[in-house]
């Protein structure tokens, strides 16, 4: 077996259109069996990562104009983003992206495409709603009808059902409800436990997201800013201040109580 972590980025450079530069020199890691997230803002980059390393970026223009995206070791970045599901990269969109007008059941079959074991298939179906049992009496109801939640369930359903080895996860928190994200994001855990899925995670919570995950990246305008172990970040003033919701006068509470 390859040392290569799971996934690495060198020095990525991505541009749509090939005249609007996004990513300016990305590199990061996901080390076999972890999981990673990549924090900040909206039009920080993070989606971008994403699509380059399923090189979803084809459908709207964007290519990798320099470095590399490497999945043990191997460059994958000018393949066939079907290509990329085969050697077991599921990507879980921004907005879910279901199909409205199919069922439950037919949204996860989709997730499936690049397999042929049918019983396997019929069999992954029932171990998706095991992790999700509010899919259950949902199985057979169209997928337009769904709440905003029920749809995220469905849509990390069917990127189980293509059985990935690296799971790419974009802002899974938005839009919904506290307690929906906190069961969203446990059943998260649950999956990189239980199968050893190593998991990149974009996300704006990033309380959520530094409670779930080893290490983080945080990307400022196409930059990587700043990065470090979870519980290093979330001791960071400045993680804590822009990120964390935590004013000057909160952080210098805390550190007093901390250090009085």
């Amino acid at each position: 077996m390859t040392d290569a972590p799971m996934l690495r980025l060198r020095d990525l450079e991505v541009a749509y259109r090939g005249v609007i530069q996004v990513l300016r020199g990305i590199s990061l890691e996901v080390p076999r069996g972890s999981a990673v997230a990549i924090l900040g803002a909206n039009g920080a980059g993070k989606s971008t990562v994403l699509k380059s390393i399923s090189n979803l970026l084809l459908a709207e223009r964007g290519r990798v104009t320099h470095g590399a995206v490497e999945l043990e070791g191997k460059p994958i970045h000018g393949l066939d983003p079907a290509d990329v599901v085969k050697l077991g990269v599921a990507h879980v969109m921004e907005g879910r992206r279901l199909f409205p007008q199919l069922t439950v059941v037919e949204n996860l079959r989709t997730g499936a495409f690049s397999r042929s074991d049918a019983a396997g298939v019929t069999a992954d179906i029932e171990r998706v709603m095991e992790y999700f049992p509010a899919l259950k009496e949902r199985r057979g109801v169209k997928a337009g009808y769904l709440s905003g939640g029920e749809q995220q369930m469905v849509a990390l359903g069917r990127a189980i059902m293509a059985r990935p080895r690296l799971l790419l996860l974009d802002e899974p928190s938005m839009g919904l409800a506290p307690m929906v994200v906190k069961e969203i994001f446990e059943i998260i855990r649950r999956l990189r436990e239980a199968e050893g899925v190593s998991i990149l995670l974009a996300e704006q919570n990033a309380a959520r997201a530094l409670a779930l995950v080893d290490y983080g990246y945080v990307l400022e305008n196409g930059h990587v800013v700043l990065e470090g172990p979870a519980h290093e970040l979330k001791q960071n003033d400045d993680i804590r201040r822009f990120y964390l919701g935590l004013g000057d006068v909160a952080i210098h509470a805390t550190q007093s109580a901390v250090n009085p």
